[in-house]
């Protein structure tokens, strides 16, 4: 799985990156075909940052989530959990109509 993590208007140390990449390294775990991560850490004038996960996998599919808040790691746990129900919901729906039986 290919992880980046990218920054605008804020500094990214090795912990937050650490934590993301820790954190984002669990979602094939709920959808087995993601192959790209990407984070996008962002601040604004207030003080405020938000996190943006961008999970890519076979056959085009996207799955985006974002959260805002004080603290990076705050969002970043937020936006990961936000990824794991989206993820839980997609697998779900595929494996229902797979097994769409009638006879």
């Amino acid at each position: 799985m290919l992880f980046t993590i990218s920054s605008k208007h804020i500094e990214i140390t090795e912990d937050i990156k650490r934590h993301a990449e820790k954190k984002t390294s669990k979602l094939p775990k709920y959808y087995n075909s993601i192959n790209q991560v990407e984070v996008i850490i962002d601040s604004d004038k207030n003080g405020n940052t938000s996190a943006e996960i961008i999970a890519r996998a076979k056959h085009n599919k996207i799955f985006i989530a974002a959260e805002t808040s004080e603290d990076a790691y705050k969002c970043i746990d937020i936006a990961v959990h936000k990824l794991e129900r989206q993820l839980r919901k997609r697998k779900k729906r595929e494996r229902n109509n797979k097994h769409t039986g009638g006879a």
